[in-house]
């Protein structure tokens, strides 16, 4: 590996030695050169030693974007220590979160976005310690950084309930970099909008691309004012599209494209402006992507970046390669994401087709109604591509007579008295009777996806409780 990856080379103090006035990073108006950044890295890295924040320490970011979020993240780095990302959520669900990051009797440093949030933590959580964002002028401390040591914690989505946390080493986020810029474009002169949240994997791997290729980072949201000079965005299908509907110039030239549906048309549309899209497949433990290709042409999820190994086994798509987590942490402990053979069991399904990966959905989102197979994601993928319909999750619900019964959460653009001949005009000829789900609801307003991927444990749960409660779904839409 190269850029970044041999010991105690400090990605950003080589750009600030290779290029110190360069443009790195852009927060509203503010621009930082990667002088700059070095500098206000190691300052903050000084300041977290001086609030009592030691090298075995884990530091727990807690937020939405933020810029701080970035400068904590790259000082951590810089100490060669490891730092935790966990998305706003209730208490108890923190807590939760907390156990399986600390030891019972190890300092549970956190730091908030919201300062509001700090406040109310600080309260209700008394054995944790707050982090601030400060820098200092009169300590140095010297860099720590090696790229084998573990930097990060993510947790899974939790598809089935029970999120992980997936440890990664800076040299994993690395080799996912240069996998993929070996293939999507992305050089010193560009900008990548830092629009997903740093607790996903999708959001931290932009972090990672950003300083292996010494480019430009903006952190900002996907509006108008925040995209004058990005070249390069990640995206969900329906953000694009009302991107290219406004009358405002965009400097895009390359977009990475997250959902389980993009129109052709759309990448057309882009492509007349010049812009490339892209599709890829990836997960938490594989540090994002593992395959990708340009849209276009035969449906797939592209072939294996460089660094990735995929084999497929009985339907199930199995990982291996340099991006592979250390393991899932607990408390300080690692447990091995392979089997002793080194594959990673995605319980993903799929298929080969010239090379190119096609994925069928997760093995545990199949299941039995009436004797018949029925895969979640298949009933999803014909939802979806119904012009009006931006999400569906198909959620398995017991039926006294055919054991398990599809039913649907949708967000749809128009009221469901207009919308409910109109799907099943739709589904006719494009799925089997048998699929067709028994009844719909809409998506409510906190199950909607925070990045690129939507929260499938999050719809399950409220769906239940709706049911359980006697929700009437026809009220629903």
């Amino acid at each position: 590996m190269t850029n970044g990856e041999e010991s105690g080379d400090v990605p950003w103090l080589r750009w600030a030695k290779a290029r110190p006035t360069a443009v790195a990073l852009k927060v509203g108006q503010q621009s930082y050169c990667w002088q700059a950044v070095a500098e206000r890295v190691a300052a903050i890295a000084a300041a977290l030693q001086q609030q009592g924040v030691g090298t075995d320490d884990v530091v727990t970011l807690v937020g939405k974007n933020h810029p701080d979020m970035v400068w904590l993240f790259l000082a951590r780095l810089y100490a060669g220590a490891l730092t935790a990302f966990v998305p706003p959520q209730p208490v108890v669900m923190l807590q939760r979160k907390l156990a399986t990051i600390y030891r019972p009797h190890q300092t549970r440093w956190l730091f908030c976005t919201d300062p509001s949030d700090a406040a109310a933590l600080q309260m209700q959580l008394p054995d944790c310690r707050m982090v601030e964002c400060q820098q200092t002028a009169d300590a140095v401390l010297p860099p720590h950084y090696h790229a084998e040591q573990l930097s990060s914690l993510i947790f899974t989505s939790g598809s089935t309930g029970d999120a992980k946390a997936v440890a990664h080493t800076s040299h994993q986020h690395f080799a996912s970099a240069q996998g993929l810029l070996s293939q999507f474009h992305f050089s010193a002169g560009d900008t990548w909008l830092l629009s997903l949240p740093v607790y996903h994997v999708s959001g931290l791997s932009i972090i990672y691309r950003w300083l292996q290729a010494g480019a430009c980072l903006r952190i900002g949201r996907v509006a108008a004012g925040e995209l004058a000079d990005v070249t390069h965005a990640s995206l969900v299908p329906t953000q694009l599209q009302r991107l290219l509907a406004q009358p405002i110039p965009l400097a895009l030239t390359h977009v990475l494209l997250g959902g389980s549906h993009i129109p052709a048309e759309l990448a057309r549309q882009a492509a007349a402006l010049g812009i490339e899209t892209w599709l890829g497949y990836g997960m938490t433990e594989a540090a994002s992507t593992v395959t990708a290709k340009q849209v276009g042409g035969l449906e797939s999820c592209g072939r294996v970046l460089p660094f990735r190994q995929v084999k497929i086994a009985d339907e199930r798509i199995y990982i291996s390669g340099d991006t592979l987590a250390c393991g899932y942490y607990r408390q300080g402990e690692l447990t091995p994401l392979c089997d002793e053979t080194g594959w990673f069991d995605s319980k993903d399904m799929g298929y080969w087709h010239d090379q190119e990966l096609h994925v069928t959905g997760r093995a545990d989102n199949l299941f039995i109604s009436g004797g018949e197979n029925i895969h979640c994601e298949e009933i999803e993928a014909v939802l979806v591509r119904h012009p009006q319909i931006e999400t569906a999750v198909i959620v398995p619900v017991a039926d006294a007579t055919y054991g398990m019964r599809p039913v649907a959460v949708i967000d749809c653009e128009q009221d469901w008295q207009s919308m409910s001949a109109d799907i099943s005009a739709w589904l006719e000829g494009r799925l089997e009777k048998f699929k067709w789900p028994d009844s719909y609801y809409r998506l409510p307003e906190h199950c909607r996806p925070q990045g690129i991927k939507i929260s499938r444990a999050a719809v399950k749960t409220w769906l239940n409780a709706a049911i359980e409660q006697g929700l009437d779904p026809d009220k629903q839409l």
